[in-house]
């Protein structure tokens, strides 16, 4: 599942913390894998995962998001 990031530094900075401080591993996506500007997040969700788990990416990504003052959008 991928999660438009659009900026390089803030993708892989946005990989780290969920790492280090959230136990989260999440793929950050930058060029040349994918054009300047469209920079994401790849999340990998697998039967294994649970609602407690999904739930603690997503507050987690708020959060982070709300730090780098990235946009919010809606699909």
């Amino acid at each position: 599942v991928p999660v438009l990031v659009g900026d390089a530094a803030k993708c892989k900075w946005i990989s780290d913390l969920l790492l280090d401080n959230c136990g989260v591993y999440v793929q950050p996506i930058n060029y040349p894998t994918v054009p300047k500007k469209t920079e994401r997040l790849r999340i990998t969700p697998t039967p294994l995962h649970s609602d407690a788990d999904i739930a603690h990416l997503v507050e987690a990504l708020h959060s982070l998001w709300s730090r780098c003052a990235l946009a919010r959008h809606v699909a």
